[in-house]
């Protein structure tokens, strides 16, 4: 993706959210040059901050996701009695944009419709070796009640509702009517290493420069921190 789409993405992007009577913590509008300049070192190494990726693909219309990651535990301190064992994110997911299917090895999570369009997800169930299957039905629970889809069932959630996600549910989700914010609360968050995709993709977008960033991606951090 090109710088320039990237900061034309989060202006709208933040808009968006800021429609939604959500605000952003004061780190989101920090400059590069702020945020190098700042005691950084725990918002880089819990990888806090913007997130806007197109999986690789160069087709973020098409095939992408708006993150924000406003909070993050770390993944050496799961396991522990008492330690910061959850994550927030703040998603926007545009009408009619796959987020493709996927499923973790860790993290549970609950995705929320924080308002906007109708959020689809496309679920299925996995097998023993953690592959797709295609047959069974999968079992999910929205807001303390459990729905049971066939293989491949369309979840409709409306502004308000939200489902559990555990490593056992493969999903892919996008926005239906309209684009929708989203709310993910989950347990440690780790995009580098707890991402298991169908498709044969990244989980981060390659960035070509040909503006200077309005602010830093978490995708930045190791190059430009």
């Amino acid at each position: 993706m090109k710088r320039s789409r990237i900061n034309e993405i989060i202006r709208e992007g933040d808009a968006f959210i800021r429609a939604h009577g959500y605000c952003l913590p004061p780190f989101a509008y920090w400059t590069p040059e702020a945020l190098r300049a700042a005691d950084h070192a725990e918002i880089k190494r819990r990888r806090m901050g913007w997130d806007i990726t197109d999986y690789g693909a160069g087709r973020f219309d098409d095939l992408g996701l708006f993150l924000f990651t406003t909070r993050n535990g770390l993944n050496g301190d799961l396991g522990k009695r008492s330690a910061m064992l959850y994550a927030e994110k703040i998603m926007i997911s545009r009408r009619d944009q796959l987020s493709p299917n996927h499923r973790h090895a860790l993290k549970v999570e609950d995705i929320i419709n924080r308002g906007g369009g109708t959020l689809v997800l496309e679920l299925h169930a996995a097998t023993p070796e953690g592959g797709i299957d295609r047959h069974g039905p999968v079992t999910v629970m929205c807001d303390g009640i459990d729905r049971t889809l066939p293989p491949g069932g369309h979840l409709k959630l409306d502004p308000g509702e939200s489902v559990t996600l555990f490593p056992s549910t493969w999903h892919a989700f996008w926005g239906e009517g309209s684009d929708v914010l989203i709310g993910e609360v989950s347990t440690v968050n780790d995009d580098l290493t707890d991402n298991i995709f169908e498709m044969d993709i990244g989980r981060f977008s390659t960035v070509e420069e040909d503006e200077a960033p309005l602010h830093l991606l978490v995708s930045d951090y190791d190059d430009k921190l």
